[in-house]
């Protein structure tokens, strides 16, 4: 089965000091874009192919899917971090798993369900 690969796109484009706070719909995209190629390349230590999901949350909820790389809003009464570990429990369950972040937290409640975690810098 294909792994998951889920992208804690807050944690992400949070992670390089390039003015994302001005923008953060802008950046969000910015980092969607940037992902395109990763179903079919990978990422370090993830051999392709791979399902790319990346989880938005805030001003950066609105971003939309692309072609290659599916995009999951935080519920508006949730944040980023329950709808990953929702992802993993519930897309993740029968299939190896990744998430991307370097979020402490969340790296507990995830390698907790099994999956495994990779710093940011692996999808920059």
């Amino acid at each position: 089965m294909t792994p998951l690969l889920i992208i804690d796109a807050a944690n992400v484009v949070g992670s390089v000091p390039d003015g994302w706070w001005r923008d953060r719909f802008g950046a969000t995209e910015r980092l969607r874009d940037a992902l395109t190629d990763v179903p079919t390349t990978g990422v370090p230590g993830v051999q392709p192919p791979v399902d790319v999901v990346m989880v938005v949350e805030g001003k950066a909820r609105g971003v939309e899917s692309s072609d290659t790389i599916r995009v999951v809003p935080a519920s508006t009464s949730g944040d980023g971090d329950d709808a990953i570990v929702d992802l993993v429990r519930t897309e993740g369950a029968d299939r190896t798993c990744y998430v991307v972040t370097a979020d402490r937290g969340l790296k507990a409640r995830v390698t907790e369900l099994g999956a495994a975690v990779l710093g940011p810098s692996s999808v920059r």
